[in-house]
């Protein structure tokens, strides 16, 4: 069962789980549940999704059940007329905050300007060596993105080397086999925490929070961080 956060007779948000991907895609044939498929089958009726989540992201993922809400709010992301948090683990000690001015290109190679800003809410260092390191250090940040553009978040991190734990495609693969050998971990660790938005009917600010999943939790027991 999906947890859902938030319904009414137009729209419902899930708290989506790590690895669970929105809807069918070609580049993940090995996939056989899907958020869309599990969500109509849950609530007994269509819905289709209004913006996107990366497979390996979890977090709070919004859905319409009628065409006009599903334009609406379609046009809300677009626009940036929503307001988005993540909550991410990071490598190494990152900066208290920053703003991230870096464009980022599209499959077809054109570049589009890409903004997010983040500040750091906890440091860890691990008591466990790694490469030259005699410990292995950590941040918990906050990231909203100001834009909404292809592994935006993912991307940005990397770009200011301090690359999201768990990441296999943007991220750093030296850390990621370190934390499955030292803890069996293969999530990524990049949660959609918080997101605001209008109504599409009522014009009412909602405001939605997904709490973190058990296997970011883990996480942040062993490294000693807390929200």
């Amino acid at each position: 069962m999906l947890e859902i956060i938030y319904q009414d007779e137009h729209l419902i948000a899930i708290n989506k789980p790590h690895g669970l991907l929105v809807h069918q895609s070609s580049i993940a044939r090995d996939a056989t549940e899907f958020a869309l498929q599990m969500l109509r089958d849950q609530v007994g009726k269509h819905v289709s999704p209004v913006h996107r989540l990366d497979r390996k992201t979890s977090g709070i993922l919004l859905f319409a059940f009628d065409k006009s809400s599903e334009i609406a709010m379609h046009q809300q992301f677009m626009n940036g007329e929503t307001d988005k948090e993540y909550l991410a683990i990071l490598r190494g000690f990152s900066p208290d905050s920053m703003d991230i001015d870096y464009p980022l290109a599209k499959e077809n190679g054109t570049m589009q300007d890409a903004y997010t800003s983040f500040k750091t809410l906890q440091r860890a260092e691990v008591d466990i060596a790694f490469g030259k390191h005699s410990t292995s250090r950590y941040s918990l940040v906050s990231a909203t993105p100001k834009t909404g553009r292809m592994h935006q978040l993912r991307r940005h991190f990397s770009h200011i080397l301090h690359p999201i734990i768990g990441d296999r495609t943007h991220g750093c693969n030296k850390q990621n086999k370190f934390f499955l050998e030292q803890w069996n971990m293969t999530t990524m660790l990049l949660h959609a925490s918080a997101l605001s938005f209008s109504h599409p009917v009522t014009s009412e600010r909602i405001h939605l929070k997904a709490d973190l999943h058990s296997e970011f939790k883990r996480v942040m027991d062993f490294m000693k961080m807390k929200l």
